[in-house]
């Protein structure tokens, strides 16, 4: 099951990155977009194995972002592997939506058994996350006849026009990019540690009753009539705004006014799904909610480019031709995602619950020891701690102390201020010192290590992590 190695803890054997690795960036920065995001520290991955990224200059690293929650049973798992091998000398490709193979149906009847929807489904294949929300996004307007969509403030669906409009969790997704190409409309996230009315920790009864008061008697009573919304898209654990869990109550709230004015719940497990909150999705979580549209990707394919789009079989009912993808559904990405779901069922879901659990005890520890943790959330291998700043610093209410902040009182001063900077600060710091995590939100940092973390690769983190918060603040 687990991938096992001598190698216990990271390997730093030049500065970071080494020789060989600035010459490869230096090559990128000549050839590849300037576009993508990535973060200040400059990680070139050679090889990988288990939860471990070895660079070109034999530099290794422990891995906790699994490749931001994609590689769920680790690098190069040998079945995964064995897998991909096996079907790439069978068949690579030959275009599913004009010809058949088996995989198809094969991924579809599983997703039909273990997807969080009531009743029969049918499945959409494509190439990534934001294809698959692109899909359900068409699918919605189609079966509706509706145009206008709900989504969320710190929402990521992806970088495409359609998904664009419903992501919000940064501006430089949207800069330069003019008017959105769909109707939509934001309302806040229910985050319990800053409440969206004054940034001040609440309870989930309060953050709860307060979106949804914002989305009933003032979204639906002026902009936006519920009966030309064709669908709700919600992260039941957001992921790039933060790793910020939704309640139950809420969850279960949005399945109600779903099934009182026909809009579809859209659930995007992008991030979320495949094991990855210690159980095979994150809607899993609250009993007895389901969703109309769920979206995967990420996790599903250990690495091989798949998104997958499972709907309500009487909702998924477009004609020929409505929509379709050339690699979408391709062989090889299938028997990866086949493979996974199987060692995903077997212990790694569990795994994922129960080392997940001593890594969120070992970060609530530090949040102990350091002021400058505000919060440590999350459930199973999708973690993320916030990093504020400490009593007496400057507050963004204003420039003053955060203590002295009109009158408010806070339970710890300086408890709401975000501190990117710090953030940033011990990201590098973990980088340096041989350890994988990357920022979120404003001010968070996430952990969605493989799935395949043991107990022992979390506790050599944790203490890398708090060297790391150590020589940072």
């Amino acid at each position: 099951m687990i991938p096992t190695t001598e190698l216990q803890k990271p390997i730093i054997k030049t500065e970071l990155p080494g020789p060989k690795a600035k010459e490869i960036i230096e090559a990128d920065a000549k050839y590849v977009t300037p576009s993508y995001p990535r973060p200040d520290y400059k990680l070139v991955a050679q090889k990988g194995y288990g939860v471990w990224i070895e660079d070109p200059d034999g530099n290794v690293f422990l891995d906790c972002n699994a490749g931001v929650a994609v590689c769920s049973t680790g690098h190069c798992h040998p079945e995964i592997v064995r897998a991909i091998s096996g079907q790439a000398a069978e068949l690579i490709h030959l275009c599913g939506t004009d010809y058949y193979y088996r995989h198809m149906p094969e991924l579809g009847r599983k997703l039909d058994e273990i997807v969080p929807i009531d009743g029969p489904t049918k499945t959409h294949f494509a190439n990534s996350g934001a294809e698959a929300i692109e899909t359900a996004l068409k699918l919605a307007m189609y079966h509706t006849r509706r145009q206008k969509f709900v989504s969320f403030y710190g929402s990521f669906h992806g970088r495409t026009l359609g998904a664009l409009s419903l992501t919000s969790s940064k501006k430089a997704q949207r800069l330069g990019f003019m008017r959105q190409a769909l109707d939509v409309v934001h309302i806040p996230y229910p985050n319990k540690f800053r409440h969206f009315a004054n940034d001040l920790p609440t309870d989930e009864a309060t953050i709860t009753k307060d979106v949804i008061n914002w989305l009933e008697n003032r979204v639906f009573q002026t902009t936006t009539p519920p009966e030309e919304v064709a669908g709700i898209i919600l992260e039941v654990v957001q992921g790039e705004g933060g790793y910020i869990p939704a309640p139950t109550a809420f969850v279960k709230e949005l399945r109600r006014i779903c099934d009182q004015h026909g809009i579809l719940l859209i659930v995007d497990e992008v991030q979320s799904g495949m094991g990855r909150t210690g159980k095979m999705f994150a809607l899993d979580h609250h009993d007895g909610v389901r969703a109309d549209i769920v979206c995967m990707a990420k996790g599903i394919g250990s690495g091989m480019p798949i998104g997958v789009c499972t709907a309500r079989a009487d909702i998924m009912t477009w004609h020929k031709g409505a929509h379709a993808s050339t690699f979408g559904g391709n062989p090889v990405a299938i028997a990866a995602a086949l493979k996974t779901i199987e060692l995903l069922e077997g212990d790694l879901v569990e795994n994922s619950k129960n080392v997940g659990a001593y890594l969120q005890e070992g970060l609530n520890k530090l949040k102990e020891k350091y002021d400058c943790i505000g919060d440590v959330r999350g459930l199973g291998m999708m973690l993320g701690v916030e990093f504020v700043k400490p009593a007496g610093s400057p507050s963004y209410l204003g420039g003053v102390d955060a203590d002295q902040a009109d009158g408010v009182v806070l339970s710890r001063a300086g408890y709401l201020a975000p501190d990117p900077e710090l953030r940033d600060r011990i990201e590098m710091a973990c980088f340096n010192k041989g350890l994988i995590i990357l920022g979120c939100g404003t001010s968070t940092i996430r952990w969605s290590p493989p799935l395949i973390l043991t107990k022992e690769n979390a506790d050599v983190a944790l203490e890398i992590f708090d060297q790391a918060i150590a020589a940072s603040i």
